[in-house]
């Protein structure tokens, strides 16, 4: 299977609106949230799906064990363009 590789452009779409599956991407990893409560909509505590949420999962108590049950959809660049 080949990992799919995001942008921070790609990632972006992936925002939990309209529709949208939710992804945040830790530590160069991207995670699925679509069905985590605590991110309906796209949001939780303040951080945004579609981004890279690895400052703010530094400051977490737990979410470090919650990410080992999140399902992996790919690895995240951060670059405009792979």
């Amino acid at each position: 299977m080949t990992t799919r590789i995001f942008t921070a452009e790609e990632l972006a779409k992936y925002n939990g609106q309209d529709g949208n599956p939710a992804y945040v991407a830790i530590d160069g990893t991207v995670y699925d949230v679509s069905n985590v409560p605590a991110w309906r909509n796209g949001k939780h505590h303040g951080n945004l799906a579609g981004h890279d949420v690895s400052a703010a999962i530094q400051r977490s108590l737990h979410m470090k064990r919650v990410l080992e049950d999140l399902p992996v959809v790919g690895k995240f660049t951060g670059d405009p363009e792979v």
